[in-house]
């Protein structure tokens, strides 16, 4: 595998040793996440290359939520011991090629065998800070709420491609680009330092769902994030090209896995370049929660939750 994953060095002492030497010059980032068959991702419809562009990108888009630059990660695999040697190197070709992509260093990581059925994937990402992290905790009534990125691409993939599995229909008849983010997400790496230099006051990575992840930032800094869905509309008629009306107004809102940056700045700097206004931040009326309004009415929190069987 370790040739497969070559590439730029970020660290002193990278895969072979015990343990990698990270140099780090400034503050260090870092975030890890795992991805487990048949509940992250479907041998169905995704291919080793799948899988590998989604654990680098939802490892990295925290780094980046952070204000942070990746720079290394460690990957374990554990796996039954029937994982064929092929789909092993493809996913580590994949890996190598994703962390290339992105000038991102695999510094180590291991091997582990697991009960049959198992396949495990698990990502620890490094990053640097040139200057203040961002956190969620930070919105002040009056910033403008701004996303980088599209809403809903991942959830939409999601449903048609269960909707083919459910009638026996061949995914690949599907419209590429309507699967292309689910499978394997892309996320704007480079705007989470640029919002940080543009004086974000609040970020993070949309994981669970425009509606959810909103909510997080809005308990956490004490607020109300007040969305208008005139501003979602290039979202809203993208999904509707390929969903019934309701639905593709529920991917946009909730759907989950995409990725896209959520954040807000202060109104007198403005919204940087690569990011649309979709909103404000309002302080708490006497009696009322921190929360997300769509249109001044409150917005259901919903979108993906690990431990809930029906989640999206």
């Amino acid at each position: 595998m370790l040739p497969l994953l070559a590439g730029p060095r970020h660290e002193p002492v990278g895969p072979g040793d015990d343990a990698a030497v990270l140099d780090v010059t400034g503050q260090l980032v870092a975030s890890t996440d795992a991805m487990v068959r048949g509940r992250d991702w479907r041998d169905e419809w995704s291919t080793p290359e799948h899988v590998a562009a989604k654990a680098v990108i939802q490892n990295l888009a925290d780094i980046a939520a952070m204000g942070a630059r990746p720079t290394s990660l460690l990957c374990t695999v554990v796996m039954e011991p029937q994982t064929s040697v092929d789909w092993v190197l493809r996913f580590a070709r994949a890996l190598g090629e994703q962390c290339r992509r992105y000038d991102v260093s695999v510094a180590g990581g291991d091997l582990s065998s697991a009960p049959p059925g198992t396949l495990i994937i698990s990502i620890t990402a490094f990053g640097e800070l040139d200057g203040r992290p961002v956190l969620r905790s930070g919105a002040q009534p009056g910033d403008l709420v701004a996303v980088s990125g599209p809403l809903g691409r991942s959830a939409v993939g999601l449903d048609l491609l269960e909707a083919a599995t459910a009638t026996g229909t061949d995914p690949t008849i599907l419209d590429p680009h309507a699967l292309a983010h689910h499978r394997a997400p892309t996320a704007p790496l480079s705007q989470g330092p640029a919002a940080a230099g543009a004086q974000a006051t609040a970020m993070m990575d949309i994981s669970d769902g425009l509606s959810r992840d909103g909510a997080r930032i809005a308990r956490a800094s004490g607020v109300r994030l007040a969305l208008e869905s005139a501003a979602l509309a290039p979202d809203l008629n993208w999904a509707e090209e390929h969903l019934p009306r309701d639905r593709a107004r529920w991917c946009v809102l909730h759907g989950g896995e995409e990725h896209s940056l959520l954040a807000t700045f202060p109104p007198q700097v403005g919204v940087p370049t690569y990011w649309r206004a979709i909103g404000r931040v309002e302080a708490l009326p006497d009696g009322t929660t921190p929360g997300v309004l769509l249109d001044g009415r409150p917005l259901p929190e919903s979108g993906w939750d690990h431990f809930h069987p029906a989640s999206g």
